[in-house]
């Protein structure tokens, strides 16, 4: 099996699967310098729009990339050539992090303002409906300081203890880090369900065979659920995968319009 995998495959893989043993075991910092930072934060650095799609946060997380690469990858570079499959990898990646960006800029914003409206006017109720729409960031004993802050709405220790929490929270937003070659990996998803779109799969779970334009338009669509959804709980980057998707698909109609253009 493994002697049908292409060159450019091979070298995703290995320059993966090699900075993950690296920065486990040898440099650690590379976790914390080549993560992908919200732009307003002092940990940003502009090359983290390249390097955060060879960064993976765990085993598992690298292993889905990279079997998903391994099983996808060779088919289309053999039908649309290294070079291609490079430069679809590559922008799908980096241009994930680009509009995740600017949609972590969106939301960062968003939070921004109610912080600011709170901070304007600030009451209890506020102040819980932020601790809910943001519980993954709050312990449980906000609730018992949310009891006393109710009680007591006009104390200034219980206002000043409610704004600093928030700019605590407004912090760490900023400072969670994106790492991952999902997008990358969306993308090359996409462009084998477009050009090869009654290609049979079989999935693991369910055990079950799928052509491959059903498992894409599942992907998308599971994807655009959880962008809506937007889970306070969940920390997956969805809107990177939605990114990748998009971005993949506009290469894929540009190249099939340009047959000529396959090398």
């Amino acid at each position: 099996m493994f002697r049908n995998i292409t060159p450019v495959v091979q070298n995703l893989l290995l320059i993966n699967i090699g900075l993950f043993i690296v920065s486990g075991f040898v440099l650690p910092q590379l976790n914390e310098w080549f993560a992908l930072y919200y732009i307003g934060s002092e940990n940003f650095k502009p090359f983290q729009f390249l390097t955060y799609m060879f960064m993976h946060a765990d085993f598992w997380h690298l292993f889905s990339n990279m079997f998903g690469l391994f099983i996808f990858g060779p088919l289309l570079e053999q039908f649309l050539g290294p070079k291609k499959l490079l430069i679809l990898w590559m922008v799908c990646g980096v241009g994930s992090g680009v509009l995740y960006s600017g949609y972590n800029i969106y939301r960062m914003s968003s939070f921004e303002s109610t912080v600011e409206q709170f901070q304007a006017d600030p009451d209890p109720e506020s102040f819980n409906r932020i601790v809910i729409q943001n519980r993954n960031f709050f312990n449980r004993e906000v609730f018992d300081f949310i009891d006393d802050y109710s009680r007591n709405p006009e104390d200034p220790i219980k206002v000043s203890q409610a704004n600093q929490t928030l700019d605590s929270i407004m912090d760490l937003k900023a400072n969670i880090p994106m790492v991952g070659a999902s997008g990358a990996l969306f993308g090359v998803l996409i462009a084998f369900g477009m050009l090869f779109p009654n290609t049979q799969l079989f999935l693991l779970f369910p055990p079950m065979p799928v052509k491959a334009k059903y498992l894409v338009l599942f992907y998308g669509l599971y994807t655009i659920y959880n962008v809506l959804n937007n889970n306070p709980l969940d920390n997956v980057a969805h809107f990177a995968h939605l990114s990748g998707l998009i971005i993949g698909g506009l290469l894929v109609y540009k190249w099939k319009k340009d047959r000529n253009s396959f090398y």
